[in-house]
């Protein structure tokens, strides 16, 4: 059984520490740009003390209180794709030699172990759809696997979710329930915490830890309930797939379209969506040329070409293909949805388009 004891917050500093000793870069949550990221941590001071997202359709914005809590919001646009999946990598390089032989070699990604500090529920269970992608289909990506043993996740239990968020309603979230290495519970006087692998317990065992009270216990539980129960939005549970495929011509879609700009926003901050392309990069001098994979999207007009033929060739087909894919063709593919409720695509999207109220128009349910 898992053991939890608890860290004062003063002592937070003393993961950051134990971690770096251990030989890991340390990423954690910071306000950049006006909006949360991922950055380099070395002191817990430039963690966000007291900020809070307001999330809403086509909006994120933060403001600040006096609160303590370095963790009192929901999520920025990112999750841990771009340090698993990154969104722009050379796979191999071609090099002429000094007689005019060719010669292909594969490229090896730069490496370093990595932790980060403030991984949401959603974003794990969205990292073991990526692993589904990557690493368990025939052939295996090399470098996301690299990347994948070198990663250290340190995870938040999500205590206040935006108005967007609706990760209750996918069982992502808003608690973790697993595919973290250490698990904190933020409580205004300081954090539970959790080892939930073998590399957890070795940074667990490292760190002033006391014995949690059961007023602790009893606060985390509430906090857990309550972030479940101010979720305001839902997917449609009951068949959503089968509605989803069988409502193809549904004129909600051309109504949809009118209103996207085909941008790419929502998969581009989906911690899930893994389109790609590939292109080559040739030099000047014509002795060498690299093949690059840059991230893609269903949305752009280039993803459907085909000999000649563009078969997503209006906005229509192609956030249809986007929604049914998410949530409907997926579970063919994978067996589970890709949507893991995190709400990034509803904040993102310029035009304010929420997934769950198009979902729910299609198949005829009700949102909220």
């Amino acid at each position: 059984m898992e053991q939890t004891q608890f860290l004062q917050r003063q002592d937070l500093q003393s993961l950051v520490d134990v971690l770096i000793a251990e030989g890991y870069r340390v990423l954690g949550p910071q306000v950049r740009d006006a909006a949360i990221v991922y950055d380099e941590l070395a002191d817990v001071s430039h963690l966000p003390v007291g900020v809070h997202d307001q999330q809403s359709p086509g909006q994120y914005h933060l403001n600040r209180s006096q609160s303590q809590r370095s963790f009192a919001w929901a999520n920025g646009s990112q999750a841990l794709k771009p340090l698993l999946f990154t969104a722009r990598e050379v796979l191999w390089r071609a090099e002429r030699d000094a007689e005019g032989k060719i010669n292909f070699v594969q490229a090896q990604a730069a490496l370093q172990k990595t932790a980060v500090i403030g991984v949401r529920s959603c974003d794990l269970a969205a990292m073991r759809i990526q692993d589904q992608v990557f690493l368990e289909q025939q052939y295996q990506d090399e470098n996301y696997r690299a990347r994948r043993e070198g990663l250290f996740t340190v995870a938040v239990n999500c205590s206040h979710p935006a108005e967007t968020c609706f990760c209750a309603s996918t069982g992502d979230g808003p608690t973790a329930k697993s595919g973290y290495d250490l698990l904190l519970t933020e409580l205004d006087e300081g954090f539970l915490v959790t080892a939930g692998s073998e590399a957890g317990k070795q940074i667990f065992i490292q760190l002033p830890l006391e014995l949690a009270s059961d007023q602790q216990h009893f606060a985390a539980g509430e906090q857990a309930l309550h972030a479940e129960q101010v979720q305001i939005r839902k997917l449609p549970q009951a068949g959503l797939a089968d509605k989803l495929l069988a409502n193809l011509d549904h004129p909600r879609w051309r109504e949809v379209a009118e209103r996207c700009l085909s941008c790419g926003n929502c998969t581009m901050v989906c911690p899930t969506c893994f389109c790609h392309k590939e292109v080559e990069q040739p030099q000047l001098d014509g002795q060498t040329t690299e093949h690059l994979r840059e991230w893609d999207s269903c949305f752009t007009q280039g993803h459907s070409y085909i000999h000649g033929t563009v078969i997503r060739e209006d906005t229509e087909k192609r956030y249809r293909q986007w929604l049914t894919h998410k949530l409907a063709t997926w579970l063919q593919q994978f067996g589970n949805s890709g949507c893991v409720g995190c709400g990034r695509c509803i904040s993102w999207c310029p035009a304010a388009i929420d997934l769950t109220e198009e979902a729910a128009a299609i198949v005829g349910g009700e949102n909220g």
